[in-house]
């Protein structure tokens, strides 16, 4: 089983750079070297001032054997995020892609995800409560109407962290309304380079998933070119053991659903 697409990348890192042809084609040379033919770009809508879809349209006009997709990580950032949601809606149908997740539980100043330090937030803490917060935050996500998949769905595992109880409790309903509003959930090789050193999600929640026939994304989360594809042949390997058979890609929205070939 081949993996060719990768829907999670961003090439400003965390900081706003201006999209130019020098900043991402090293991200397409690094795509084509991993065997790639399809990346979206999915820098966090806090970054959008950097985002230039002429520059993008350049870099598609010079590298026609790839499919590259305009695309925004949009979350729920207490600062940020009223005005990327805005800026969303304004450029709605010049994106190919949103993914939707969740960085932040109740502290504004800081991501629950940041290595180390977002693991003081889990100090002390009710997990089962934390993780049910975390989900519900999701839900809000996803009813937004702004997004076509969900990221990284069991990030709140990211330091290592466990609810007491069963895991498919806690999520069911979230995955259930990811099903009702007809979006998918990506497969995140992240996880592997994080503290809890796991797929995003866990086995568990994809096989509930799955029951639901909700389609699935392959994702990196690349911060750097150098990171795209990152485990990719271990991603496909544990598709092909859960019997995962198919990947979706984008454009305007729109979903196509892809076999996998083995």
């Amino acid at each position: 089983m081949k993996l060719f697409s990768d829907y999670h990348t961003h090439p400003q890192g965390h900081r706003t750079l201006r999209y130019t042809l020098a900043l991402l084609q090293p991200w397409v040379d690094s795509a084509r070297k991993a065997g790639l033919d399809e990346i979206a770009f999915t820098d966090h809508d806090r970054y959008h001032e950097g985002m230039d879809f002429d520059e993008i349209d350049k870099l598609r006009e010079k590298n026609v054997d790839l499919r590259i997709r305009a695309g925004i990580e949009l979350d729920n950032d207490p600062q940020s995020s009223a005005d990327g949601r805005k800026w969303v809606e304004d450029n709605w149908n010049k994106l190919d892609f949103v993914l939707g997740s969740v960085h932040f539980l109740e502290r504004d100043d800081q991501m629950f995800d940041s290595v180390p330090a977002g693991a003081e937030q889990f100090a002390g803490r009710n997990i089962d409560q934390l993780y049910s917060d975390y989900f519900r935050r999701v839900r809000e996500i996803a009813a937004s109407g702004l997004v076509d998949c969900l990221a990284h769905l069991d990030l709140i595992k990211i330091h290592g962290h466990r609810p007491t109880a069963e895991i498919g409790a806690i999520a069911d309903e979230t995955i259930e309304f990811v099903r009702s509003r007809n979006l998918a959930i990506e497969l995140s090789t992240a996880g592997w380079r994080k503290p809890v050193n796991e797929l995003y999600p866990a086995d568990r929640i994809i096989k509930l998933a799955m029951a639901k026939a909700i389609p699935f994304t392959t994702a990196s989360d690349a911060h750097s070119y150098v990171q795209l594809g990152e485990n990719f042949s271990r991603l496909a390997e544990k598709m092909s053991i859960l019997g995962v058979r198919e990947v979706c890609v984008y454009e305007r929205h729109k979903r196509f659903v892809k076999s996998l070939q083995s």
